[in-house]
């Protein structure tokens, strides 16, 4: 009897998301009308277009030093969600002589690591970033005399590193990930990527509101993401799952909660 029941259940519990739906969606987009700023509003088809709606709205994108320093103290520490790859990052120590960490900020991973890994001085922690937050981190990492830190905003300059640490990069990179990886001197053996903003459906992308600005937040299609790392010669060996880090798009609740996720790559 229980058996007969289950698929009666499926039915009405698809049909009660069913007839909801427009209530959501009418919720969703009044939220988008509020005075108070929405965490996430807005979905776009791609990071241009959510941009240029961004700069109709004010400050728009990462590029500027009001934006620097927003939440520069905890990205500063270790989160819950640091510790996979701080584990691969040790595990892979006999491997790796030199590092970019694209998107990372003021050095902020370098900041958080340093005590829990052996991390001489000497080593080579690229941080790749836009020239904004390139400027703000230079000028801390002087002032802090963390004199292991190098900079750039291009790139190129990041020379042939073992290893590529996007950890927060993908959700905000403006361009998709093989044509960020090409600009390297040559494809890094190792790719770890930490909170990937993933989701079944199309990738869609949202403008997150992040202290007085407005910054393009891509949710991509995993499937999608996966072959194109996988068709530059990359293997995936680990991922992990970020349940904290989930995120509905407040003006468009239809769209369903992301996936944050995490991967470590090797190239065959």
């Amino acid at each position: 009897m229980r058996d007969q029941l289950r698929p009666l259940k499926r039915r009405l519990s698809a049909s009660l998301r069913s007839s909801l739906l427009p209530l959501q969606i009418a919720q969703g987009r009044l939220r988008g009308l509020s005075p108070v700023p929405c965490r996430f509003s807005g979905a776009y088809p791609s990071h241009e277009v959510a941009l240029a709606a961004a700069r109709r709205s004010g400050l728009a994108g990462y590029d500027h030093p009001e934006v620097a320093e927003v939440a520069f103290e905890a990205m500063c520490r270790i989160a819950p969600w640091d510790y996979p790859v701080l584990f691969w990052l040790r595990r892979l120590q006999g491997e790796v002589t030199s590092l970019v960490d694209a998107g990372g900020h003021m050095g902020t991973k370098y900041r958080a690591f340093r005590d829990a890994l052996p991390i001489a001085e000497t080593f080579p922690w690229t941080v790749y970033d836009l020239p904004a937050i390139v400027d703000a981190g230079r000028r801390r990492a002087e002032a802090d005399g963390l004199h292991g830190l190098r900079f750039v905003d291009r790139l190129e300059e990041a020379g042939a590193p073992d290893l590529f640490l996007g950890s927060g990069l993908l959700q905000y990179l403006d361009a998709p990930l093989p044509a960020l990886i090409a600009r390297l001197k040559a494809p890094p053996p190792h790719l770890l990527l930490n909170k990937v903003a993933l989701r079944r459906g199309p990738t869609v992308v949202t403008l997150e509101c992040i202290g007085s600005a407005r910054v393009p937040y891509q949710i991509r299609n995993e499937d999608t993401f996966l072959a194109s790392v996988e068709a530059l010669g990359y293997q995936m060996i680990d991922r992990w799952s970020i349940p904290s880090l989930s995120h509905v798009i407040d003006t468009h609740p239809e769209l369903g909660s992301s996936e944050s996720a995490g991967f470590y790559f090797r190239r065959a």
